[in-house]
């Protein structure tokens, strides 16, 4: 992944007394959040998320921060401190946990309830685990920890208080300032003020709506929207949000008891995460509203709502698998509609776009984002950030949580109401707090860790690479026999493609050109096959470069008889 700062070198020691932050994942992307801290010898780490993958990491299922700078050193890891339950912060956790089973996790109660349910699909013991409200402090080591509520698109969410003898530091987590939030839970502005009269020596802040002007729209200004859909459908009504998005799920649940429907959840995490949610008091669900999904079928069409995973294209979810017609239990018909409501995450676009003319092509009336108001975000947009600086007040800043863009344009914001200090990192790059000054001292190596089925982390970005190129470009194999004394091409050259061209004469008039190379090589005295094969590897790659513009992966055997 690029940096910023590729010339910066491998940061040397901790100077006495200051505090190092080294992300780990989360910035520069959207996903994957994680952030170490050191004082005194000492680790906190905050967050612990996985990425989802786009389209060039072929046959990927994860992509997880890279433990490799503190792998030697998570014996002194004091805590992980979780900010919510997202899977882009907490996802992550069970790999972490494998590779050090008893480091102590701080939450909330419904984080800790949705990692719980996470550890046991991995089958991991629990390990200590303390659960921490708004305005609650503990400490593990040097660190002094204090929490603060924060609005998010998931209940539950809290900002971190880090005090060391370097500073206090302000991490929000994801939050946004939604003012009239469905379960009255609002960001403390009040607490966000009184750290800023204390003084806040480094303000870590979420950076993924810094370019979005003005401030982000309420979620009840969704109610009105699907209440309208509701009304106006008069077959089965489909909705795809993040399976934890419990504030969008309230809203499909009251919207169905107005209008007289029962409603049943489609996928497995949508089922675990609500039943979670209901359980914990998170959602309430009116009594007989609810019924199986299987039980929902026996109903007529216009009192059926099913809420269901999948809203980001993924292939494997209850929604695309909809859109193709091949879901084990419900098929669309015409006239059904289809609510998309949730947000593009970065690199979905294009599969997202696949499962919306899918379910068109089917056609049901898909509404999304971009034609009704059927989602708004989880994050603070740009007049949010500005007020948080006004009254924070911090001596320095570092944008988290972004792609670069976003970073930019919050540290311009931050810039803009006078912060004079503002340090813009990336994954890897190490930011030390010392004397009250923040400042880049270095850069670690970071990479992607995938995860492919079982394996974890064997996957190189060479690799990657030669996925991608098998699966744009194609592959061709050439088989030659030579004979081991004379070198001559007794049989062969024998050539299969997959994915280039099926038609076996394409390759006629490359055969002989093969064995002139061959020849003229060995009359240079080459024999070695593995040399050979290089030879093999240049005249056929010059060749299907001319003759067809394409770049297929090519494997050339030499077997000596």
């Amino acid at each position: 992944m690029s940096h910023p700062h590729p010339d910066l070198s491998t940061p040397g020691p901790l100077p006495a007394g200051g505090l190092r932050v080294i992300p780990l994942g989360g910035l520069g992307e959207v996903g994957r959040n994680m952030t170490a801290f050191e004082y005194d010898g000492r680790l906190l780490l905050v967050d612990c998320g996985v990425l989802f993958p786009e389209d060039h990491h072929p046959g990927v299922d994860l992509i997880l921060p890279d433990f490799e700078p503190i792998r030697d050193r998570l014996d002194a890891v004091e805590a992980l401190v979780l900010t919510h339950g997202h899977e882009d912060h907490i996802g992550a956790t069970p790999y972490l946990l494998r590779e050090r089973g008893d480091i102590p996790l701080v939450g909330s109660k419904l984080t800790l309830a949705l990692l719980g349910s996470k550890l046991r699909e991995h089958r991991l013991k629990e390990t200590a685990q303390y659960e921490v409200a708004e305005g609650q402090t503990i400490t593990f080591g040097p660190f002094v920890l204090e929490f603060v509520a924060v609005n998010h698109s998931i209940p539950d969410a809290l900002a971190v208080v880090i005090r060391t003898g370097a500073g206090v530091v302000l991490h929000t987590g994801d939050f946004k300032m939604d003012q009239l939030p469905l379960d009255g839970r609002i960001t403390d502005l009040n607490e966000f003020a009184r750290l800023g009269d204390e003084g806040v020596d480094l303000f870590l802040t979420d950076s993924t709506n810094a370019e979005v002007p003005g401030f982000t729209t309420s979620e009840k200004e969704i109610g009105p929207v699907l209440d309208r859909v509701f009304a106006k459908s008069e077959q089965r009504i489909i909705v795809a949000c993040f399976a934890s998005h419990m504030h969008r799920v309230q809203q499909v649940l009251d919207a169905a008891v107005a209008h007289g429907r029962k409603v049943a959840y489609v996928g497995r995490s949508m089922v675990r995460n609500m039943a979670i949610a209901q359980e914990l008091g998170y959602l309430t669900v009116p009594p007989g509203v609810m019924v199986e999904a299987k039980e929902l079928a026996d109903l007529p069409p216009h009192k059926q709502v099913l809420i269901s995973t999948g809203s980001q294209g993924e292939p494997l979810a209850a929604l695309s698998r909809m859109s193709q017609s091949n879901h084990h239990f419900v098929h669309l018909e015409p006239g059904d509609t289809v609510v998309l409501a949730s947000s593009l995450i970065p690199g979905n676009e294009n599969a997202v776009y696949r499962v919306i003319n899918g379910l068109s092509r089917l056609g049901a009336n898909v509404v999304h984002k971009g034609n009704s108001l059927v989602h708004v975000s989880g994050h603070a947009s740009a007049g949010e950030l500005l007020y948080c600086y006004n009254i924070v007040k911090p001596r320095n800043v570092m944008p988290v949580h972004g792609e670069v863009r976003h970073m930019r344009a919050n540290a311009d914001l931050a810039r803009a109401t006078g912060v004079e200090n503002v340090v813009l990192a990336e994954d890897g790059v190490v930011v030390d707090l010392v004397d009250g000054v923040a400042k880049i001292v270095g850069k670690v190596d970071v990479g992607y860790v995938f995860v492919d089925g079982t394996t974890i982390g064997d996957i190189s970005e060479a690799s990657m690479k030669d996925r991608r190129v098998l699966g744009e470009e194609g592959f061709l194999s050439v088989i030659v026999v030579v004979d081991s004394v004379t070198g001559k091409v007794v049989s062969g050259p024998e050539i299969h493609a997959r994915g280039f061209a099926e038609d076996e004469t394409t390759f006629d008039e490359i055969r002989q050109p093969i064995i002139d190379a061959i020849h003229s090589a060995v009359q240079e005295g080459v024999t070695d096959p593995h040399q050979l094969q290089q030879t093999i590897r240049r005249v056929v790659g010059r060749w299907v470069n001319r003759a067809h513009r394409r770049r297929p992966m090519i494997i050339p055997v030499v077997i000596e008889a």
